[in-house]
């Protein structure tokens, strides 16, 4: 019996895929839930030194929050 892979936390289901590197199925449903393109920040090439700083600080604050969430998931583990 599969087990109902939605019920599980991403860290659940990754450390099952880990266990279980033969089941295609819950590796397939392990990279459906995520999809990158929909999180994903584009960036077009700076045409000003604006822009480029605007770029930064934008890169910055992502790269921040980040750092903040992985902190905090180690915090609760």
């Amino acid at each position: 019996m599969k087990p109902d892979y939605s019920k599980m936390t991403w860290k659940e289901h990754r450390a099952y895929c880990v266990a279980n590197r033969d089941d295609l199925e819950g590796l397939r449903a392990f990279f459906d839930r995520r999809s990158p393109d929909s999180e994903a920040v584009l960036f077009h090439p700076p045409t000003t030194e604006e822009e480029w700083k605007e770029q930064q600080k934008k890169v910055k604050e992502i790269l921040e929050e980040h750092d903040r969430r992985r902190a905090q998931e180690q915090n609760q583990s």
